[in-house]
């Protein structure tokens, strides 16, 4: 609607519309969550995280509300009809830019249970948005070099702890347990010093949807893979919201899970470990493949909004 203005004046419009929707949500989440923390038992936990559940669907919701009036998006997207947003999902998706996940909040919200993202540790301190993360589970992974963890062995085994323990609060209620497989965002200098065999992918790392699926492996519905493409390059935040991010390509698969590796032993068993990251390059070979296809389709087959 607004998508005629200079883009600087959109992007000052939906920063500030974000801002404002963010400050709205956020305290009233806090508010429950400290309710939350007061009273730790199952009982309350099993009323108030519902509740928290909607809020953060509803500040969802208004980013969708904001980026409709400021984006004039054509969204081509495959795979998202037919969900559960009563049940419980794996989400695995290729990251290459911040817009990533409004992306995907806008195109699975309430069609699938609230995404829950794992986050560097370090974003817990970011302004705002890092009470909101705390105040709704979202699980904080300190991330060590493989040189560090070889030196300090016992790290590996506090990382699949706090997974472990994220998974089980989200064995509670319905939820969609959402995984970078790459780790970070795609650049190409990243590319290059990784010497990544795909063209358009870093290498996955298998350890955290491993242990996701070691913890909740009976509860999950399906694996959801999801590919993102933005024909016209990925943009970066300040681009995203000043409007500059004209075509989004989105296609979902849904996957059956591998019962046989979700029951094994990834972190102790060689076999087990060898079988899984085998099953993930499947998955990113296919992936790689589909970016190829989909980045030289000549227009976009259809919108959703």
């Amino acid at each position: 609607m607004l998508s005629f203005l200079p883009a600087p004046l959109i992007g000052l419009i939906a920063g500030c519309l974000l801002g404002i929707n963010s400050l709205f949500w956020v305290p009233i989440l806090v508010l429950v969550a400290i309710a939350k923390l007061i009273l730790p038992f199952k009982a309350v936990r099993l009323r108030l995280d519902p509740l928290l559940v909607s809020i953060a669907e509803a500040w969802i919701a208004c980013n969708s509300a904001w980026m409709a009036l400021t984006q004039k998006v054509s969204w081509d997207v495959q795979g998202i009809h037919g969900l559960d947003p009563r049940g419980w999902y794996l989400v695995n998706c290729n990251h290459q830019s911040w817009a990533d996940i409004l992306v995907l909040q806008h195109l699975f919200t309430r069609r699938i249970p609230l995404l829950k993202f794992f986050l560097k540790q370090q974003l817990v301190w970011v302004p705002v948005m890092g009470l909101a993360w705390w105040a709704l589970d979202f699980p904080f992974m300190r991330r060590h070099s493989e040189e560090v963890l070889n030196k300090h062995p016992k790290l590996r085994s506090k990382d699949r702890e706090t997974t472990r323990r994220a998974c089980e609060k989200f064995s509670l209620i319905p939820t969609s347990v959402m995984n970078f497989c790459e780790g970070t965002r795609f650049t190409q200098v990243k590319h290059q010093r990784q010497r990544s065999p795909y063209r358009h992918l870093l290498k996955p790392k298998a350890g955290g949807i491993a242990l996701a699926l070691n913890v909740m492996g009976d509860r999950f519905h399906a694996v959801l893979d999801v590919t993102i493409v933005y024909p016209d390059g990925a943009p970066d935040f300040w681009q995203f919201l000043s409007g500059r991010m004209k075509r989004a390509r989105v296609r979902v698969q849904t996957l059956p899970v591998p019962t046989d590796l979700a029951t094994g032993d990834y972190a102790n068993d060689p076999a087990v470990r060898e079988a899984f990251q085998q099953w993930m390059q499947q998955i990113w070979q296919d992936k790689d493949e589909q970016i190829a296809r989909l980045l030289s389709c000549p227009a976009d087959a259809r919108r959703v909004r």
